[in-house]
């Protein structure tokens, strides 16, 4: 009920427009957000490189209502890139198909991302993209298909609790194209995604073993001892090099366990985001977690 109820708030404008113009509530969520401007964020991604980590850098927005704005979220992408090139950082982007035109027409969405393609193909770096809610899935692995058709370093994330995502990571799986596994955490119904943690968690392990087995490069993300140990075990019985998968951590959550993985020699890849439409991936962040919720309302009261 709880997570409901914070997945609803994500999509409220009152509460956004309280959030964004609470001091304490911007300065709480800097443990999840780089900052506002890619220098910002390239000091996390130094201060984690130096970690022995890597980077997925995503810029934050969602949901563009025109061609300008659109186009202006394809220029932070690009910049990102020339910044991971100029600067030599061990990092990738992330980008989301609904910042680049998705809702308003998808051929601008294809466009758009088609430039951001071709920039990662020169620098070297992997452009990932983003699922969103349930109604976009579609739209988006079929933008992913013809992207990966004419440049390589494609991936995608997938999310567990969707009922459809067998289907979807085995589609994946056979065009070639390195898939990152969520649980999910948008608001969705109980005909589109399992309602219950218990069942999303089933369904994790389950994706997990087919991504291991048979995907190029599998990403696991998640902050779950229990999965971690299970990849662990999948990876030995499919015998797979620790340099063909990677664990993906948020920035700011479980860093214990990020340090742990670290530790022991695996690949970890933290997702940084920045910018300053913060507030739904915020909330996202917060409803995820009761330990982030806690973070946040105590610090709130510190005031």
């Amino acid at each position: 009920m709880l997570k409901a109820t914070l997945l609803k708030a994500a999509g409220s404008p009152a509460l956004k427009r309280q959030m964004t113009s609470n001091p304490v509530a911007r300065r709480v969520a800097g443990r999840f957000i780089a900052g506002n401007t890619i220098d910002d964020a390239d000091r996390v991604i130094r201060e984690l490189n130096a970690k022995g980590a890597s980077v997925a850098l995503d810029y934050l927005g969602e949901n563009t209502e025109s061609e300008a704005q659109a186009r202006e979220s394809t220029a932070a992408y690009l910049a990102a890139l020339d910044r991971i090139q100029e600067q030599g950082l061990d990092a990738n982007i992330s980008v989301k198909l609904t910042a680049m035109g998705l809702d308003i027409r998808p051929e601008l969405a294809l466009e758009e991302a088609s430039r951001v393609a071709a920039r990662g193909k020169e620098v070297g770096a992997m452009v990932g993209v983003d699922m969103e809610a349930h109604d976009y899935v579609e739209r988006t692995l079929d933008t992913v298909r013809q992207l990966a058709e004419s440049y390589d370093q494609i991936g995608v994330c997938v999310q567990a609790y969707l009922y459809r995502t067998r289907d979807d990571l085995a589609r994946l799986n056979r065009w070639g194209v390195p898939v990152r596994l969520v649980k999910g955490a948008y608001q969705e119904s109980p005909e589109a995604a399992y309602p219950e943690k218990a069942s999303v968690d089933g369904a994790y392990a389950r994706l997990l073993d087919a991504l291991v087995q048979d995907n190029p490069y599998p990403m696991v993300a998640t902050h779950d001892p229990v999965l971690v140990r299970l990849t662990k075990t999948l990876v030995a019985r499919y015998e797979r090099d620790r340099d063909t998968f990677e664990f993906q951590m948020l920035y700011g959550v479980r860093r214990d366990l990020q340090e742990q993985v670290l530790a022991e020699g695996y690949r970890l890849r933290v997702y940084v985001p920045y910018g300053d439409q913060w507030y739904p991936y915020f909330m996202r962040r917060l409803a995820e977690r009761p330990a982030n919720l806690y973070f946040f309302l105590s610090n709130l009261l510190k005031r």
